[in-house]
């Protein structure tokens, strides 16, 4: 798996589509995951849990790194930017939601990847579009 191939997974991921063709949405909602893409056929979560690894990543270790932070007094000096800091890291973790879980979805595809399972059923790879029409260019 190249490296344009990974990043390519991440945004793909990021902008809540499959990891695989970049086409069938991730989510059915705001922040439910569907069980598998509906253009390729992946399937995003195998089993209940294989994502919660990539959960910890995306979500807990950035909340530990602030609880550090402030116990090593890097923070608020008052009630009130106390208050306001933890509305703003609050409402940055809600509104992004979605963004992450299509991010853990993509994390969860990578791994997959590198590390097949024979009883994981993966769809090839396909072309885009603009190689397809590249290759049809020079047979003609």
């Amino acid at each position: 798996m190249s490296k344009q191939t990974v990043w390519q997974s991440l945004r793909r991921g990021l902008h809540r589509t499959c990891p695989h063709c970049g086409e069938g949405p991730v989510l059915t909602g705001w922040m439910t995951i569907r069980d598998r893409c509906p253009r390729c056929g992946w399937v995003y979560e195998r089993s209940a849990g294989d994502t919660w690894a990539f959960w910890i990543i995306g979500d807990r270790i950035p909340i530990a790194i602030a609880i550090a932070a402030v116990y090593f007094g890097v923070g608020p000096r008052s009630w009130v930017e106390g208050a306001f800091l933890i509305g703003v890291v609050a409402a940055v973790l809600i509104a992004t939601i979605p963004q992450r879980i299509g991010l853990v979805v993509a994390l969860d595809y990578l791994s997959r990847r590198y590390w097949p399972d024979p009883h994981d059923a993966v769809p090839p790879l396909e072309t885009t579009t603009s190689d397809a029409d590249h290759s049809h260019e020079h047979a003609a």
